[in-house]
């Protein structure tokens, strides 16, 4: 099962704060827990300060950033999840302890956080030139995957005498997803990382309707992959947009970086913390911003 990749600024949590109240939220033959109680014993653990500032940070984020965040393009990102993992899409999300609405929502705020990288952050052309080393445009290809890599020749074998990939894949391929589809996976770029590296760089050697002379060895077995559509490289400036979308996806990972944002966003947000036991919820974040004036 591949990673659920789901991260914004630490940790995500499914629950929230609820609000200061005399009503019950349990009731035993013991006595009743009610909100304020529960709501004084969350407020005062680190689980529940990590609520609170999420909360915090998506209300701000919201506020400076929401027009640029289409519900179409967190539906869009929400359906590839839900394709990537198909029938097992429901149960995944349960292993996560999340709900599809859960999940859109934590899309948003991820995306919500990716434009205020974007907006914090400065791009040069230094940086676009190396990052273009790397770069691969999106390719499509077929693949075939087996357990053995003698199988896997004998599938290359075949393909040397003429037999078509796709009656191969329906053949001898194992990947279930795939294999009645001619082996066709989703089209991918450099920056894919549920794909095994071995399978990628294998796939970005080789042109149109070329296929791989020898197995590739993989984390699943061993692979045969045929080139559908390897777009031509280009220039830097061709590709400016995905490069620069390259690297605010990186600057995402990087915990100083993001830290940096959130701090300035915050700052900007004009938070006012009204319960005393937490006015240094932020203190990390807001003492980073005002220290690099």
């Amino acid at each position: 099962m591949k990673k659920w990749l789901i991260a914004l600024a630490g940790v995500l949590l499914s629950f929230t704060l609820v609000a200061c109240g005399s009503k019950s939220v349990a009731t035993t033959d013991g006595g009743k827990i009610t909100e304020s109680a529960y709501y004084s014993s969350l407020k005062g653990t680190s689980s529940g300060k990590q609520v609170l500032q999420q909360m915090i940070l998506n209300k701000v984020l919201e506020k400076q950033y929401g027009n640029k965040v289409k519900d179409s393009k967190v539906t869009d990102a929400f359906n590839k999840y839900k394709k990537q993992y198909g029938s097992s899409f429901n149960a995944v999300l349960q292993q996560n302890g999340m709900t599809a609405s859960g999940l859109k929502n934590d899309i948003r705020s991820n995306l919500l956080l990716q434009e205020a990288v974007k907006d914090n952050i400065k791009i040069t052309d230094a940086q676009l030139k190396k990052q273009f080393k790397s770069y691969q445009p999106k390719v499509t290809v077929n693949q075939i995957l087996v357990a053995k890599k003698s199988t896997a020749e004998k599938v290359i074998s075949e393909l040397k005498n003429g037999k078509s990939f796709s009656s191969l894949a329906k053949k001898y391929s194992t990947d279930s997803a795939t294999k009645n589809k001619g082996g066709r996976i989703a089209a991918f770029d450099n920056t894919n990382t549920s794909l095994d590296t071995n399978f990628k760089k294998a796939a970005f050697k080789l042109n149109n309707g070329q296929y791989t002379k020898t197995p590739v060895k993989t984390q699943y077995g061993y692979q045969v992959i045929q080139m559908v559509n390897h777009p031509k490289k280009g220039s830097y400036k061709d590709h400016e947009s995905e490069l620069k979308d390259q690297i605010v996806q990186s600057k995402l990972q990087d915990s100083a970086t993001v830290k940096s944002v959130v701090s300035k966003v915050l700052k900007k947000g004009n938070v006012q913390i009204q319960d005393k036991d937490l006015q240094n919820v932020l203190a990390d974040y807001l003492t980073s911003s005002s220290s690099k004036k």
